[in-house]
Parts: structure tokens; C-alpha cells; sequence
């Protein structure tokens, strides 16, 4: 794998409101063109606009044929996925 491939982890925030969006995005963009890997592993609360930013990045992460997922999400990041419908972000690990 050579550097340009290196998989950039981000950890996600505990509450994910409109603050951590903007945070997220900008994240996500100085990690274009490499995997990501978001860590759920903390997260409390996700708020609409940052399953936007998730969802579009996902979407751009695919366009480019790069690896975008979510590992140890969170009993709560599971259930705001599952309440928002976007099972997508929840994997075989999920709870």
C-alpha cells in the first residue's frame, strides 16, 4: 500500500450536532482520495447533518473506488442509524 492509500482514521465525536458537522467535513476533505475509516466507537448522538456529510462522503469515497466505513459503532451510533434509516453505516459488528 503505498502512501497515497493509507487509511486515515477519524474518530467520531460522542455528540454529533451541526458543530461536529462542519468539523467532519473538513476532516473529510483533507482525507480526500485515501480510505477512511470512521471509529463510532464513542458516539452518543448523530444529528441529521452530519449523516448528510457521512452519506455524501460515503457517495464520493464509492465515485473513487476508495474504501469508506464505520468500525465499533456505538450501541447509540446503531440506533440512530437504525432511527434515521441509514443501515448502510451499520456493519456485521453492529449491535
Amino acid at each position: 500500500m503505498s502512501g497515497a492509500e493509507k487509511n486515515h482514521v477519524l474518530p467520531l465525536p460522542k455528540v454529533m450536532d451541526r458543530k461536529a458537522a462542519r468539523r467532519l467535513a473538513s476532516d473529510l476533505l483533507a482525507a480526500k482520495g485515501k480510505p477512511v475509516t470512521l471509529d463510532a466507537s464513542h458516539v452518543q448522538r448523530v444529528g441529521g447533518q452530519c449523516l448528510q456529510v457521512m452519506l455524501s462522503a460515503q457517495r464520493s469515497w464509492m465515485a473513487d473506488d476508495l474504501p469508506f466505513v464505520v468500525t465499533r459503532p456505538s450501541p447509540l451510533f446503531s440506533q440512530c442509524m437504525r432511527q434515521l434509516g441509514a443501515r448502510e453505516f451499520l456493519s456485521g459488528d453492529a449491535p
